[in-house]
């Protein structure tokens, strides 16, 4: 058995595969808003513009969607290595170097996910307590806030199932990256 075919049959390799699905879902999620907010935003100019009669709590639905649209396809950007970082030292590393800044850099990104998460899940037990709405529309606005702890959490996987590929290229740097 390869190293490849080691890695898919290891907990880490399955939990891969269990979690791809799940961002590829959370990634269409957040582009479906994305599409939903262009149209919104569409009806709302010729609504108000044409026929005098705007959408009410349009400024409300506009900000309930951020969440969604911010967060939900991280998890999916990390997986497929387009995120935003910085490149200008990291890519001029070689061998273990470059594997040992991925390690310290996924550290610091996984406690700053945690942390997050931490705070997020917070924030909307409070929401949802406390039937927390918006101020316009009075919409209620913990389905929002829990999209951020949950959108985080997927991250939060992805960053780690990194972290053990970063570990293990940073051992052997001779092996391929998964």
């Amino acid at each position: 058995m390869n190293a490849g075919e080691r890695w898919a049959h290891s907990p880490v390799g399955k939990l891969d595969r269990l979690i791809k699905p799940i961002e590829d879902f959370a990634n269409f999620v957040a582009a479906l808003a994305i599409f939903l907010l262009m149209v919104l935003g569409t009806a709302q100019i010729v609504l108000r513009s044409v026929f005098n009669s705007p959408i009410a709590g349009y400024i409300d639905l506009v900000e309930l969607s951020m969440a969604g649209m911010a967060f939900l396809g991280a998890a999916y950007c990390q997986r497929l290595g387009s995120h935003i970082r910085m490149e200008i030292l990291v890519g001029r590393l070689r061998g273990r170097w470059l594997w040992g800044f991925e390690v310290f850099g996924t550290l610091v990104a996984l406690c700053i996910i945690g942390v997050l998460i931490w705070y997020g899940w917070g924030h909307f037990l409070r929401s949802f307590q406390l039937g927390d709405t918006t101020i316009d529309a009075e919409f209620p606005v913990w389905p929002s806030k829990l999209l951020v702890p949950i959108a985080f959490s997927l991250w939060f996987i992805r960053l780690f199932i990194q972290l053990i590929g970063s570990v293990r290229l940073f051992r052997d740097p001779s092996l391929a990256p998964q």
